[in-house]
This record gives C-alpha cells, structure tokens and sequence, in this order.
C-alpha cells in the first residue's frame, strides 16, 4: 500500500491528468519509501487511480444521501433497466480506457526514464558492459546522467503551491532511478553490493531529442553565458532557469508541457574506477635517458623515458586506461640518478584491477628492474592520493647532494680549492636559467647551497660534492650562466669554470616508505 493521504489526491488528479507517469506521482508526494518505487509502475498506476475513484465515489454517495428524502418510496412506474452479472458500466469502461492510455503514455516529467527505461532490460544492460570491462571490484555506485532539458520542465511549482511543500522535498528522478535499478543490478552481478559511494561508478546516459531544443529559449532571455557553449549542459540550464520569474518562463514554455511521442534513449553504459596511485624511488644510470618523453616540434628525440620505463609494466599490470608521471623534482637527459633515488608516483586512470598483493607488487618491481638496465625500481607500493603531498613538498622544501666533474680554463692545483670545504649556505641569485627559460617564468630565486666538498683530480679537473637546497640549478652555479647566477664558483675560483658530469647523489624526501628488500 503507498503511503499516500488524504491532502496528496488533488495533486495526484492534477499530475496524472497533466500526464505524469505513476512514479513522478510519487516523487512529487514526497514518498520516500524506496519500495514503492521498485513495484512494477502498471500497478501503482492502478492503485493511484483506485484511491482517487474511491474519494469521488464517497463525494458522489454523500451527495446522494443529502439530496434523497430518506422516506420516499420509490416510483411503482418505474421500470427498471435489465442488469447484466459481470458486464462493466459505461464508467468504468472509461476508467479503464483512461488507465491504458496513461500506461502507454510517455511522461511529460521524467520522459519515460522512470517508466520503461528502468527495469529488468536496463539493468541486464548495465551488468553486461561491467562484465564485459573485466573490472574488479568489491562494490559499485550507480549514477546516471539526464537530458538538460528536463530541468526545464516545471511542474514541481505548481505542486508546490498546492501541496504547500517545499520542492527540496521531491525526489529527484536520479534517486527514484537509482533505487528501482540498484537490487536488479546487484542480482545481475551476481549479488555485488550496490551502495552510495564506491570506488566503482557504473553510469548511463539518457537523451531525448525530440526536446532538445525546449531549452534554446533561454539564450534568448539575458542568459549570455549560454550563448559561449557549443552544448545546453544541465548545470548551465539549472543555472539559467534560476534567474527567470515563473511570468516570463510561461510566455516561452507550456505548463504543463506537451506530452512526448517518445521516450529517451540510453546511450552506451559507461564504468569507471576512481584513480589509484603507485609511488616508489628510481634509480636512472645512464646518461642519455630523458626523465619524461623527449619531443622537439612533434619529433622524439630519444627512443624512451624514465617515465615510459616505469610506467609499462604498471599499466599492463593494473590494467589502466592512462596515467600521470610526476616526481619530486627531475634530473636532465645528461644526468644520472644514483643513491637511494628519486621519489615518483604515477596516478593510474581507470584501472580495472585496483589492488595487487606485497607479493605482486614485489614481483612488478622486478619486472621493471628486468626489463631495463638504464633503471632500477624501489619501494614500489600503492599509497593515497593524500600521500602524495608528502612527495611535492619535497621538491622545495628538502635539500638534495650531488657530485659533479669540473673542469678549470686556468691550472688548479690540491691547495686552490682547499678553501670550497669551509663555506656553509652561501646565498645565491639565480635568474631563471637560459635553458629553461622557454618554459619557466622569468624571475631571480634565492637557493642556498649548505655545504660543499672539493676532491682533487688532475690540473684541471676536480670533484665537487654538493649539499643544496631544492631547486637549485647546480650547471648554473658552477659556469655562472652568463653572468645570471651570482656568485658562481667561477667567480669563487677567478677562472672560468665548467661542469662535464653530475651526478644526484640523494634526494632527502623521506617517501615514500622504505620496503626491506
């Protein structure tokens, strides 16, 4: 039995003889029990008709009963007309009538979604192209995404003006949808647990263009900011029809609409898994390996990548549709990544499997270490998206060391650079570099280098280990940039200096966690 009273069957009249489906009926009542709306709709049609028939049977009896003398006989010359057991009466061969054209009839509101487009059909659909993905998953949420045009049917305030209910209270056609499709879904899938937030979001699209352009009005009533976009998207017409008075939205639109010849169309089932991050360190050893994907005006320059390396295997094995590389900080082609390595993490997008045990993990890092000897993989491990802030504020905020190959234009000897070991965070200005320059805002940065270290090699070549403050441009300090980093150890030494190898030694973020080997 509905949970429908007394003060609800007005509005019920007025709905379905405005053409509303028996579902909307019930939206616009308020009925917040999820199980009226998973009854079959031909049923609840019935019984919505059958209470409004029995409050005008009863009008109709009491009027009879008050116009009747209560002690008059009836009329001996009356005849009476034959009654045939079974057959129905003119009214309620009307009735029925009624009842199978409302049926048939595509609702003016929710334009047949709440209808046919909700059942058995629709949910056997879904449930074949989550099958058909090989997704893994433990639970999923439903969403479904409606024609804009919908918005732009406004029934509700009349109904709220004679329910004297506020429309905040109706139930949206996504939550009737959701709840009739949610059990039929799970049992298709075998019993999976159809909840309200999930990792996993199965989706379907309606559209309906026979009403496409109900909404084009609006771009005619001071709503420019409709007039910039290729599509009428729903936010965009909730947005508009905001700042329109009841007055003029009646002058351009019908009240209550005109009923549809069709329903709307599903499009194609979309399933979609929240991202999920790998982090880890890695080691690069060559020095002709760029960090990312090398191109120059469309043209690679280089047969792979750090980036491509790593992500490979990751991908095959999460069985992801994209990715995101980033890491804290990056070295050039040129430059190797020794020590403990560098931090990364890679976002993987739509992964149909989400969760690889330790062992799986572990053996996914030995793939990756197998399959090139230019990298080498640690700690690999899946972390939060919130961890990952962890990784970006180390590429400001920590200090990273290095060891670089210097070369002298004037003879050196042990003694000249005896004095690099005393300074500790000498300052420096550097303005953005020339090399990069082309894709980092012109600005000087103050970095500072904290220690460093000199190891003599030959008359003109040295090592020079270094301790820095992230972001420092280490080629930059040693040859002076033209004069743009200040000091430079070519000032700090009186010749012109070099830099022929570099090495990064440690980068002192500590993420993501260390893993024993």
């Amino acid at each position: 039995m509905l949970s429908l009273k007394e003060k609800d069957k007005p509005i019920i009249k007025k709905l379905l003889s405005a053409g509303c489906c028996a579902r909307c009926v019930l939206r616009f009542c308020c009925v917040s029990v999820q199980a009226a709306y998973r009854r079959p709709h031909q049923e609840t049609l019935k019984e919505l008709q059958a209470f409004i028939k029995s409050t005008e049977e009863n009008n109709k009896s009491h009027d009879a009963a008050g116009s009747e003398p209560p002690d008059d006989p009836p009329s001996k010359r009356a005849k009476l007309e034959p009654i045939v057991a079974g057959a129905p009466s003119e009214e309620d061969s009307a009735a029925g009538v009624r009842l199978k054209d409302e049926e048939s009839s595509v609702c003016v509101v929710c334009l047949g979604i709440l209808q046919e487009l909700c059942g058995t059909t629709q949910a056997v659909k879904m449930a074949d192209a989550v099958k058909a993905e090989k997704y893994e998953f433990d639970t999923l949420v439903l969403s479904v995404s409606l024609p804009a045009q919908l918005c732009s049917v406004r029934l509700c305030e009349h109904v709220e003006k004679s329910a004297a209910v506020d429309k905040e209270d109706f139930i949206q056609v996504k939550e009737a949808f959701k709840w009739i499709l949610q059990g039929l879904v799970s049992k298709e899938l075998g019993g999976i647990a159809v909840v309200t937030r999930s990792l996993f979001e199965v989706g379907v699209e309606f559209t309906h263009p026979e009403t496409d352009v109900d909404c084009h009005f609006l771009t005619t009533m001071n709503c420019l900011f409709l007039c910039r976009q290729s599509v009428f998207t729903r936010m965009a017409v909730v947005k508009a029809l905001e700042k329109i008075s009841e007055a003029k939205f009646l002058k351009h639109y019908p009240c209550p609409p005109v009923k549809p010849t069709s329903s709307c169309s599903s499009q194609d089932v979309q399933c979609l898994h929240v991202s999920i991050f790998v982090a880890g360190r890695y080691n690069k050893f060559c020095r002709n390996l760029p960090q990312t994907p090398w191109l120059i005006d469309g043209e690679r320059r280089m047969e792979s990548s750090v980036e491509e390396l790593i992500a490979a295997p990751i991908l095959s094995s999460f069985r992801a549709d994209g990715f995101n590389f980033s890491s804290s900080g990056r070295e050039d082609v040129d430059v190797r990544t020794l020590g403990n390595g560098r931090p990364f993490a890679m976002e993987l997008l739509n992964p149909h499997r989400s969760r690889l045990s330790k062992v799986e993990m572990k053996q996914l890092q030995e793939t990756i270490n197998a399959s090139s000897d230019k990298i080498r993989v640690r700690d690999l491990q899946i972390v939060t998206r919130e961890a990952m802030s962890r990784m970006k504020e180390g590429e400001e905020e920590k200090t990273k060391s290095y060891t670089a190959l210097i070369w002298t234009l004037k003879p050196i000897e042990r003694d000249d650079i005896t004095f690099i070991d005393d300074i500790k965070d000498l300052t420096l200005d550097q303005k953005t570099p020339l090399r990069v320059l082309h894709r980092r805002a012109l600005a000087v940065r103050q970095r500072v280098i904290h220690s460093m270290n000199a190891r003599f090699l030959d008359s003109h070549h040295f090592y020079l280990g270094l301790k820095t403050q992230a972001g420092t441009y280490i080629k930059e300090f040693v040859h002076g940039d033209f004069g743009r980093t200040k000091p430079n150890l070519c000032e700090l030494l009186k010749t012109d200096t070099d830099i022929l190898e570099l090495d990064v030694e440690s980068v002192d973020v500590d993420w993501p966690p260390s893993i024993p080997e």
